[in-house]
Parts: C-alpha cells; sequence; structure tokens
C-alpha cells in the first residue's frame, strides 16, 4: 500500500483524463497508477486537474484556481487541446498556451523533464457521436493531426517524452468496445491501451 513515502501523481487535462463516462479507476490516470504499483513502484492516487469541456486556456485557469503552486510532483502527465480544436479556436493560441502549460507540468515535476509525460490528443472523429452529428471523420483528423503536429513538436523541443495515443484512438472506428457508453468518450479498454504505452516509458524514467 501507499505510503508517506509513495510517489507522487499530477494529471492534467481535461475529459480525457478524468474518464468521462467511465468509473474513475478505469481513467487512465487511475489504470496508470495501478499498474505502476504493480510493478514496483508505491504511487499516491493521482491529484487530477481536468474538467470536461476544458481548453488550455481552462486549464490554465484550474491550475491556478487549485493553489498549487508550490507542489512538486514524481509524475505529471499532460493531454490537453481537443477543446481548442472542436471550438475552432486558433493554433497558434493553441502553441502559446501549450507551451505555458508544458512548462508548468515541468515546474510541478521539480524541473525534471524526465518525470513529464506529454500524451497526443485523440481523434474522436472516429465515434458514433461525430457520425450522428454530421462531422466529417475526415476533416477531424486532418485538424487532429494539424494540433498534434504543435504539441508534438513543442513537447520534443522541450526534451519531454512525447506518447502517441492517436493511432490507438482511431481503432476505434471498427472496434465498438473502445468507446463508453455516451458514443464519444473513451471506455476503460482504450485508456488501457494508452496505459500500455506510458507504463513501460514511467517505469523507465522513475527511478527511486
Amino acid at each position: 500500500m501507499p505510503t508517506s513515502d509513495s510517489l507522487t501523481y499530477l494529471a492534467l487535462g481535461d475529459s480525457y483524463t478524468i474518464g468521462e463516462a467511465v468509473p474513475l479507476e478505469q481513467s487512465f490516470p487511475y489504470q496508470l497508477t495501478h499498474n505502476l504499483n504493480a510493478t514496483n513502484h508505491l504511487v499516491k492516487n493521482p491529484d487530477i486537474v481536468a474538467i470536461t469541456g476544458w481548453t488550455t486556456g481552462d486549464l490554465k485557469k484550474g491550475i491556478a484556481s487549485r493553489g498549487l503552486k508550490n507542489h512538486q510532483y514524481n509524475v505529471v502527465t499532460l493531454l490537453i487541446g481537443v477543446n481548442n480544436q472542436y471550438r475552432g479556436y486558433s493554433k497558434d493560441d493553441y502553441r502559446t498556451e501549450f507551451i505555458e502549460l508544458l512548462n508548468t507540468a515541468i515546474n510541478f515535476a521539480g524541473g525534471n523533464r524526465q518525470h513529464v509525460f506529454v500524451l497526443s490528443i485523440p481523434d474522436w472523429g472516429v465515434t458514433p457521436y461525430a457520425t450522428a452529428n454530421g462531422f466529417d471523420p475526415a476533416q477531424v483528423a486532418l485538424e487532429i493531426n494539424q494540433f498534434n503536429a504543435i504539441n508534438k513538436q513543442e513537447t520534443e523541443k522541450l526534451g519531454v517524452t512525447y506518447v502517441d495515443i492517436t493511432p490507438s484512438s482511431r481503432r476505434a472506428s471498427d472496434d465498438a468496445s473502445l468507446i463508453a457508453n455516451d458514443g464519444l468518450h473513451p471506455s476503460g479498454n482504450m485508456y488501457s491501451m494508452w496505459v500500455a504505452q506510458l507504463l513501460p516509458l514511467v517505469n523507465d524514467q522513475i527511478k527511486y
């Protein structure tokens, strides 16, 4: 069981981080924590700063409102941007705010860039929600790719680990088990796929 000496984990994001439409323990931060504990890392339950619908600007405000300035964490994940794309927000503004958030994440990791992990934006264009509401999956995919090109470039520029989970998200186009009951968000099964990508990277970087 985690103790006072356990590692700490901060998850920053939006609906994909809180696990909208699935039980909390099926969200990727909780699955990651569970799997880390199973691989002999003692990790406390994650602190999560994320709300469904949040953009980069919303996340910045959410972090500020939580008063976490002096907190430091052993692991920090960042997944943000789908709502910027969904709302048609500026890619230039996204770049600026993503850079700010990534630097914030690095600060939360005590300046240790090896303990920060950025996840790419999933492609919601393959979901039943997108189909039912008349979205063009090719256009959504194009825009998601453009936003991901930005966050990947800025992540790699700062020497932070980038985890491309977008291909996994696109498997939902022919696998209904990867989508939650709301027809839009990932199921616990899809989050497990993301964790399978994250886990070895986190394990490799976290050293006692």
